[in-house]
């Protein structure tokens, strides 16, 4: 009896596993990163709103300063209900963070821009609007990560500052500091939550 071995290239086809395409990444390791560099960003929000808040002169370094009547149109509010914010799915958590940190990113360039005019002698909080700044960056570029291993669509970039009002008073690039560097605060408190939400559903 004789046998008929079937030519080497199909032997090899045969023996070797199929090739799984575009194989999807685990969320896991991006979620987790994403989520410890959120807590790093937590602990110093505070720190640059105070900060920022004592180089202002009064009213902005008056004690117990507070204005939440100011609001920036160009600058999402993180402020939202718990029942709205527990109802949303991944992509519209994944893509309100990714919008507010494209918009955080931006705002405090546009504010470090100012204080580098305002405040030139203060390079504490310079500094500090600086490394915000960059941790907006590392966390947005984490979302980026997290939505591309869950197989979700990134937002598309956009200038959300559009036309500033370069020749703006002092007191309006004050309030409109203050406003950013609050808000960089509770958007990093938001994406705490979201964060620790995800892990708890991708533990790696």
């Amino acid at each position: 009896m004789s046998y008929h071995l079937p030519p080497a290239p199909c032997l090899l086809t045969l023996l070797l596993p199929p090739l799984s395409l575009g194989a999807p990444i685990s969320p896991a390791e991006p979620i987790s990163q994403a989520y410890s560099l959120a807590l790093y960003m937590q602990k110093n929000t505070s720190t640059l709103l105070q900060t920022y808040l004592q180089c202002q002169g009064s009213p902005f370094s008056d004690p117990g300063f507070s204005a939440p009547e100011l609001q920036l149109s160009s600058l999402p509010p993180a402020a939202v209900s718990f029942k709205t914010w527990h109802v949303l799915n991944d992509r519209e958590r994944l893509s309100c963070a990714q919008g507010a940190f494209l918009a955080l990113t931006q705002h405090l360039q546009l504010v470090g821009d100012d204080q580098s005019d305002l405040n030139p002698g203060s390079p504490i909080l310079l500094a500090q609007l600086g490394a915000a700044t960059l941790r907006a960056q590392g966390l947005l570029g984490n979302m980026a990560a997290i939505m591309t291993a869950l197989g979700l669509p990134i937002p598309p970039e956009e200038d959300t500052l559009g036309l500033v009002p370069l020749g703006a008073w002092a007191f309006e690039r004050k309030c409109r500091g203050y406003v950013v560097t609050q808000e960089y605060g509770h958007w990093t408190d938001r994406a705490v939550r979201d964060l620790a939400l995800l892990k708890a559903k991708y533990p790696g």
